[in-house]
């Protein structure tokens, strides 16, 4: 997995590459963290165009940033998402919490 972070003033982009799981989760939750704390945007996009595969550690890595943000009072956005794992993020209540748009 490969992670790239843009920062722009207070937005901050993270573009995903590869597959996420519980290993790779692990890298990206690091960097986004470091990144968040360092910057405190107030707005984050998670951009999945390029992920191949993600099970259930990416839910996990959505929902501790969205937990992290929150305590900055920033935005949640996950965009170029599948429409697979859209669906995954909406069953597991994501929707509620950031945008998600689909590729």
């Amino acid at each position: 997995m490969n992670v790239t972070i843009e920062t722009s003033g207070e937005l901050v982009i993270a573009y995903l590459v590869g597959e996420i799981d519980h290993h790779s989760a692990s890298e990206i939750r690091s960097k986004l963290d470091n990144t968040i704390s360092l910057r405190r945007p107030k707005h984050l996009i998670i951009d999945f165009k390029n992920v191949s595969f993600m099970d259930s550690s990416g839910i996990g890595l959505v929902m501790g940033r969205y937990r992290l943000l929150q305590s900055y009072k920033s935005t949640l956005e996950l965009r170029n998402v599948s429409p697979q794992t859209k669906k995954l993020f909406e069953l597991a209540g994501i929707g509620n919490i950031a945008i998600i748009k689909e590729i």
